[in-house]
């Protein structure tokens, strides 16, 4: 092993994860959805090493099987908020440089200039996501966790490489 890197945990063989613990994978085909509790490994199903919140029930386990899409909820709507409060800012450094009066945040949030500088912002990101997910399907990159391996053919979903 080499100086200053750590060891990798042993996996047991019982809990399935074949050497790959941590990283998010693709589901296979036919699997899409919530899926049981059983495979989910929540509530009885549970392993030892699982969250403390995976064994329990009602709100706790719904707010761990949702987690992630609560959290990037909430970054979401606070860099919105970011982004107006500092808009509304540069806008009024403006207005006040020109002896106008401020405008207030609910006035700049419903008006076009808030608008176009969210939709121009939408637009770069989901092109830059949607090319990543279109150029995924045909190209490849050798030795990335993100790309099926090189001689996969286009339509495979779910391979490891």
């Amino acid at each position: 092993m080499a100086v200053g890197v750590p060891a990798v945990p042993a996996v047991h063989p019982r809990d399935g994860l074949a050497g790959a613990a941590g990283l998010p994978e693709s589901k296979e085909l036919g699997k899409e959805g919530g899926e049981s509790d059983e495979d989910q490994l929540v509530g009885e199903h549970a392993r030892r090493d699982s969250p403390a919140w995976a064994t329990a029930g009602g709100l706790r386990k719904a707010l761990l099987s949702n987690s992630l899409g609560w959290v990037m909820g909430l970054v979401f709507a606070l860099s919105w908020l970011a982004q107006s409060v500092a808009g509304l800012a540069a806008g009024n450094a403006e207005r006040l440089a020109e002896l106008r009066d401020p405008e207030s945040w609910g006035g700049y949030v419903t008006g076009p200039e808030f608008w176009s500088r969210t939709l121009q912002n939408w637009q770069s990101e989901f092109l830059a996501v949607a090319s990543m997910v279109a150029l995924s399907i045909y190209l490849r990159q050798r030795g990335s966790a993100e790309s099926k391996p090189v001689g996969s053919p286009h339509d495979a979903t779910g391979v490891e490489g």
